[in-house]
C-alpha cells in the first residue's frame, strides 16, 4: 500500500491495581507486532526489575537534563518519581515495523494525545470493576502500607473520572475476557487503517 499510515502508538493507561500491566503482558504474547516502550525513571529499581527491560533507570539530573533537550515525548512525576517516554524509544520500536505499546498515566497519556497526529495514536483505559475491588488488589499485594494504599485510591477515582477521554474503556474483571478485547481493539484499529495483518513485518 503506497499511502501506508505510520506505525500505530496504543496508549494504555488505568489506575494502579487495575491490572494493565498484566494484560499488556499478555498482549504482547499474543502479538509480535507490538513492542513495549520502555520508559525512563528515577525512581530506585524494585527487585527483579532490570535496566533496559522494565525502565531505564537515571539520576534526577540525568531525567532533568534529558527535558532540557526536549527528549521526551511525554514525562510527569509521580508520588516523587520522573518517569517519561523518550521520542528515542518510540523511533527505534517503529524502524523494526513494530506498533508501540505505552503503559503511562492520564498525565502523560494526555502529552502524547496532544503532540502526536490522531491518526497515529490509539487511547485505551483499564478499569477495575469498583473501587473496591480495586483496593482488595491493592492491599492483596502487600508493598505498600495502608496511608500509601489510601493515596493511590485517591489518584484512582481522579483518573477514572477521566477515563472518557480514552478511545476505548475495558473493564479488568476477568484476565481473559479483558485480554481478548484488547486483541480485538488492536485488530480493528489496525484494520480501518488497512494494515493487513502480517504485514511490514
Amino acid at each position: 500500500m503506497s499511502n501506508k499510515p505510520a506505525n500505530l502508538v496504543f496508549i494504555v493507561s488505568g489506575p494502579s491495581g487495575a491490572g494493565k500491566s498484566t494484560l499488556i503482558q499478555r498482549l504482547m504474547e499474543r502479538d509480535p507486532r507490538l513492542a513495549f516502550s520502555v520508559s525512563h525513571t528515577t525512581r530506585p529499581p524494585r527487585p527483579g526489575e532490570k535496566d533496559g527491560r522494565d525502565y531505564y533507570f537515571v539520576t534526577k539530573e540525568t531525567f532533568r537534563k534529558l527535558i532540557s533537550k526536549g527528549a521526551f515525548l511525554e514525562w510527569a512525576q509521580v508520588y516523587g518519581e520522573y518517569y517519561g517516554t523518550s521520542k528515542g524509544e518510540i523511533d527505534r520500536i517503529h524502524r523494526l515495523g513494530k506498533d508501540v505499546v505505552l503503559d503511562i498515566d492520564v498525565q502523560g497519556a494526555r502529552q502524547v494525545m496532544e503532540r502526536l497526529p490522531k491518526d497515529q495514536w490509539v487511547s485505551i483505559f483499564i478499569l477495575p470493576p469498583n473501587l473496591e475491588t480495586l483496593r482488595r488488589r491493592l492491599m492483596a499485594r502487600g508493598k505498600d502500607p495502608l496511608d500509601r494504599i489510601e493515596r493511590r485510591l485517591a489518584v484512582a477515582r481522579e483518573e477514572i473520572s477521566r477515563a472518557g477521554l480514552y478511545d476505548y474503556r475495558v473493564v479488568n474483571s476477568d484476565l481473559s475476557a479483558a485480554t481478548e478485547e484488547l486483541v480485538g481493539i488492536i485488530a480493528w484499529e489496525r484494520k480501518k487503517r488497512g494494515v493487513a495483518a502480517g504485514s511490514e513485518l
